[in-house]
């Protein structure tokens, strides 16, 4: 049976936890809101790199153009989960579908290599018995973001010069809608060819066509490059908002279950209140019940 202390002790640890749980919950919904802006600007900056590639295109020729198919000899995957906990399934959702889609995919599982970022991921793709190449630090801000990415394109880099990958495919939890987010697989390498000629077929907005000077071969490959470090920009955003998002709504179900604990506690406290003053009340009454009777003549 609880005493008055264990239960003044439980309600103070309940309380100093609820207090951490609003902290976390204030500092998600931060996060959430300021890698959906970095999602966003990105987005915009995308689109001036497809404007760009929509011109060289135009001079382009076709032998430069990427496959119309992806070799599927090797396969380089990217996982995104966290370094963190309390952000609910979005780990074993994103290292699941990434399972499962690559399973399905013509390329031998011996010959698929994979990368994670986030140490939680990398344990969990381990587990299911997948070839790690390492593992990429998940950044902690928007500022940190450009450097994962670098390191990203450096191992992409390494993968198509020292071991001949060219498809490279990407995994990660993109947002949807409050706490809500959804796993998505995108094919990084090759660039899709249907993309390509869509940029190409697509009309100029006005009637002033842009010019330039650069060989276009070497233009349009540098219009690539941005174009993965964009791609790996916003798989990073999206990852985190969405991991932010998870953690929100894993706070919200702990602050509610906290918020239960104490009305449970503060009730048992104020019943062995009520108890120990009506048990001390009866001691009182008997106490002069028993000296009023040895008075008596």
């Amino acid at each position: 049976m609880e005493t008055a202390e264990s239960l003044r002790r439980s309600i103070h640890v309940a309380e100093e936890l609820q207090s951490v749980v609003k902290t976390m919950k204030a500092l998600a919904g931060v996060n959430i809101r300021q890698f959906e802006r970095a999602a966003h600007a990105v987005a915009e900056y995308n689109r001036t790199i497809e404007m760009g590639l929509q011109i060289a295109l135009q001079r382009l020729p076709a032998h430069a153009l990427p496959p119309k198919h992806p070799p599927g000899v090797r396969l380089g995957a990217i996982v995104f989960g966290s370094d963190q906990g309390m952000c609910g399934q979005l780990n074993d959702q994103v290292v699941s579908h990434a399972s499962r889609a690559l399973e399905k995919l013509a390329v031998r599982r011996e010959s698929q290599v994979t990368l994670a970022v986030g140490v939680r991921a990398a344990g969990q793709l381990e587990s299911l018995g997948r070839t790690l190449e390492g593992s990429v630090q998940v950044p902690s801000s928007t500022a940190g973001i450009t450097a994962a990415v670098e390191e990203v394109l450096r191992k992409i880099d390494e993968w198509h010069f020292e071991r001949g990958i060219e498809f490279v495919v990407l995994f990660n939890a993109r947002p949807v809608s409050g706490a809500w987010y959804r796993v998505r697989g995108v094919r990084l390498l090759p660039v899709d060819r249907e993309w390509i000629n869509g940029l190409k077929a697509k009309r100029w907005p006005s009637k002033v066509i842009p010019m330039f000077t650069m060989e276009e071969t070497a233009l349009f490959q540098a219009l690539i490059r941005e174009y993965l470090f964009v791609s790996l920009f916003r798989a990073f955003a999206e990852s985190l908002a969405s991991e932010n998002s998870s953690r929100l709504a894993s706070m919200q179900v702990a602050e509610h279950n906290i918020e239960d604990r104490l009305r449970t506690l503060n009730s048992e406290s104020r019943q062995f209140r009520q108890t120990s003053i009506t048990d001390e009340l009866l001691d009182i009454i008997s106490s002069f019940e028993a000296l009023r009777g040895k008075q008596r003549p």
